[in-house]
Protein backbone atom coordinates (compact mmCIF):
# COMPACT_ATOMS: atom_id res chain seq x y z
CA UNK A 1 0.00 0.00 0.00
CA UNK A 2 3.02 2.55 1.20
CA UNK A 3 4.40 1.73 -2.07
CA UNK A 4 1.49 2.19 -4.05
CA UNK A 5 1.07 5.75 -2.53
CA UNK A 6 4.78 6.42 -3.28
CA UNK A 7 4.20 6.00 -7.03
CA UNK A 8 1.41 7.94 -7.15
CA UNK A 9 3.35 10.88 -5.12
CA UNK A 10 6.51 10.71 -7.23
CA UNK A 11 4.00 10.87 -10.31
CA UNK A 12 2.34 13.92 -9.32
CA UNK A 13 5.43 15.80 -8.06
CA UNK A 14 7.37 14.62 -11.96
CA UNK A 15 4.29 16.01 -13.27
CA UNK A 16 4.28 19.74 -11.24
CA UNK A 17 8.32 20.22 -11.99
CA UNK A 18 7.96 18.57 -15.50
CA UNK A 19 5.44 20.78 -17.11
CA UNK A 20 6.29 24.27 -15.74
CA UNK A 21 5.51 24.02 -12.48
CA UNK A 22 4.39 27.99 -12.14
CA UNK A 23 1.06 28.05 -13.93
CA UNK A 24 0.21 24.67 -12.35
CA UNK A 25 1.05 26.48 -8.67
CA UNK A 26 -1.69 29.16 -10.41
CA UNK A 27 -4.24 26.27 -9.92
CA UNK A 28 -2.81 25.28 -6.82
CA UNK A 29 -3.04 28.22 -4.65
CA UNK A 30 -6.44 29.21 -4.91
CA UNK A 31 -7.80 25.10 -4.21
CA UNK A 32 -5.41 25.25 -1.27
CA UNK A 33 -7.41 28.68 -0.21
CA UNK A 34 -10.36 26.62 -0.83
CA UNK A 35 -10.03 23.99 1.06
CA UNK A 36 -8.49 25.35 4.04
CA UNK A 37 -11.02 28.08 4.57
CA UNK A 38 -13.57 26.38 3.14
CA UNK A 39 -14.53 29.43 0.66
CA UNK A 40 -14.80 28.83 -2.99
CA UNK A 41 -15.64 32.60 -3.57
CA UNK A 42 -12.45 33.74 -2.23
CA UNK A 43 -10.59 31.02 -3.64
CA UNK A 44 -12.04 31.39 -7.16
CA UNK A 45 -11.77 35.69 -7.39
CA UNK A 46 -8.13 34.89 -6.12
CA UNK A 47 -7.93 32.79 -9.30
CA UNK A 48 -9.76 35.51 -11.80
CA UNK A 49 -7.56 38.15 -10.02
CA UNK A 50 -4.03 36.10 -10.72
CA UNK A 51 -5.44 35.32 -14.45
CA UNK A 52 -5.88 39.02 -14.85
CA UNK A 53 -2.92 40.44 -13.54
CA UNK A 54 -1.00 38.06 -16.08
CA UNK A 55 -3.26 38.33 -18.77
CA UNK A 56 -2.50 42.47 -18.42
CA UNK A 57 1.40 42.20 -17.42
CA UNK A 58 2.76 39.42 -19.11
CA UNK A 59 3.81 38.21 -15.07
CA UNK A 60 2.44 36.36 -12.70
CA UNK A 61 1.51 38.35 -9.30
CA UNK A 62 4.22 37.34 -7.41
CA UNK A 63 6.83 38.06 -9.83
CA UNK A 64 4.95 41.57 -10.12
CA UNK A 65 5.05 42.06 -6.35
CA UNK A 66 8.73 40.99 -6.67
CA UNK A 67 9.59 43.31 -9.02
CA UNK A 68 7.51 46.34 -8.00
CA UNK A 69 9.72 46.30 -4.35
CA UNK A 70 12.62 46.15 -5.92
CA UNK A 71 12.10 48.61 -7.97
CA UNK A 72 10.94 51.03 -4.76
CA UNK A 73 14.36 49.99 -2.71
CA UNK A 74 16.27 51.13 -5.71
CA UNK A 75 14.53 54.45 -5.79
CA UNK A 76 15.20 54.50 -2.03
CA UNK A 77 18.36 53.91 -1.93
CA UNK A 78 19.20 55.99 -4.74
CA UNK A 79 17.29 59.09 -2.34
CA UNK A 80 19.19 58.10 0.43
CA UNK A 81 22.37 58.61 -1.03
CA UNK A 82 21.48 61.77 -2.86
CA UNK A 83 20.56 62.28 1.01
CA UNK A 84 24.45 61.22 1.89
CA UNK A 85 25.95 63.10 -0.85
CA UNK A 86 24.07 66.41 -0.25
CA UNK A 87 24.80 65.73 3.10
CA UNK A 88 28.93 65.53 2.72
CA UNK A 89 28.41 68.57 0.26
CA UNK A 90 26.82 70.90 3.27
CA UNK A 91 29.36 69.96 6.06
CA UNK A 92 32.16 70.58 3.66
CA UNK A 93 31.21 74.06 2.76
CA UNK A 94 30.51 74.65 6.51
CA UNK A 95 33.99 73.83 7.45
CA UNK A 96 35.34 75.80 4.66
CA UNK A 97 33.12 78.77 5.85
CA UNK A 98 34.36 77.82 9.69
CA UNK A 99 37.96 78.41 8.59
CA UNK A 100 37.61 81.49 6.92
CA UNK A 101 35.55 82.91 9.80
CA UNK A 102 38.35 81.94 11.97
CA UNK A 103 41.33 83.40 9.85
CA UNK A 104 38.99 86.72 9.40
CA UNK A 105 38.55 86.95 13.08
CA UNK A 106 42.57 86.09 13.42
CA UNK A 107 43.12 89.05 11.32
CA UNK A 108 41.13 91.07 12.82
CA UNK A 109 42.33 90.06 16.31
CA UNK A 110 46.09 90.88 14.75
CA UNK A 111 45.13 94.28 14.00
CA UNK A 112 43.73 95.11 17.11
CA UNK A 113 46.44 93.70 18.83
CA UNK A 114 49.25 95.23 16.53
CA UNK A 115 47.07 98.75 17.30
CA UNK A 116 47.02 98.60 21.31
CA UNK A 117 51.20 97.71 20.98
CA UNK A 118 51.25 100.68 18.92
CA UNK A 119 49.36 103.01 21.17
CA UNK A 120 51.41 101.39 24.12
CA UNK A 121 54.98 101.99 22.35
CA UNK A 122 53.67 105.67 21.17
CA UNK A 123 55.69 104.33 17.90
CA UNK A 124 54.84 107.48 16.18
CA UNK A 125 56.48 109.95 18.90
CA UNK A 126 59.36 107.89 19.60
CA UNK A 127 62.55 109.63 18.05
CA UNK A 128 66.12 107.57 17.47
Amino acid sequence: MSSRVFKILTIILSFFFLTGFVPILSLVGPSVTAITSGNIYKASAQFIINQRIEKETGKNSLTLIKETLVEETDKKIKINSFDEDLRKLVETRIKMTRQKLDNHNLQKLLKKRIKVTRSIIDLNNTTQ
